[in-house]
């Protein structure tokens, strides 16, 4: 199975990316969600974070209380730890059972933490969706209102700009127009039809 990683940091547009290619008939599996679904209320890692925590960890509809949960791992680093351990292993079992059902030509992960979390190991080729940082913060705090501050503490968490680059096979630019974004993703798209077509 010819899989390909996206990735991109905080705002840069990894969600306009994959839609882009779902529309292609791609298959998409988004990190992000399999996060969600493996820390639903009843869920092993959801247990694991009530025992951790206590009540204040969830919302009266026994849903995460995501907000708190974020203050809470990005001032410590040890608790943030202790909280990817829960939930790692598990959004990777999650990923790997949904590439493994593709249908599609290729497929898609789409993962923030592609390179950080080893994800980048499941895939054939990664294309990283760029844009400069004081963009990165101002799309984010548009679209999240989130303020400004929590943006910069996100993308200083994360792996820095230049080591993506670097770590990256290929690269979009999403500082202009969806346009200008689209166009660089239908080349992509066909050689990434290429290298399916080519590994069977």
């Amino acid at each position: 199975m010819w899989i390909l990683g996206l990735t991109g940091g905080i705002g840069s547009g990894k969600t306009a990316a994959s839609d882009f290619f779902a529309a292609q008939g791609i298959t998409v599996v988004d990190a992000d969600i399999v996060a969600r679904e493996v820390v639903e209320p009843g869920q092993p890692a959801w247990q694991a974070i009530r025992e951790h925590y206590g009540e204040q960890a969830l919302l009266p509809d026994q849903s995460l209380n995501r907000p708190w949960l974020r203050e809470k791992v990005f001032a410590d680093t040890e608790e943030r730890r202790w909280l990817e351990n829960q939930t790692h292993p598990r959004i990777r079992a999650s990923i790997i059972r949904q590439l493994q059902q593709a249908t599609s030509p290729y497929s898609i992960l789409v993962s923030p933490l592609l390179f950080e979390s080893g994800q980048s190991q499941l895939t054939s080729r990664t294309l990283l969706i760029d844009v400069p940082s004081a963009l990165q913060i101002e799309r984010a705090s548009h679209r999240d209102q989130n303020n400004e501050e929590q943006i910069r503490r996100i993308i200083a968490a994360q792996m820095s700009r230049e080591e993506r680059c670097r770590l990256a096979d290929d690269i979009a630019d999403n500082s202009k127009d969806l346009e200008h974004l689209y166009h660089q993703l239908r080349q992509f798209h066909s050689a990434y039809l290429g290298y399916a077509a080519n590994t069977h």
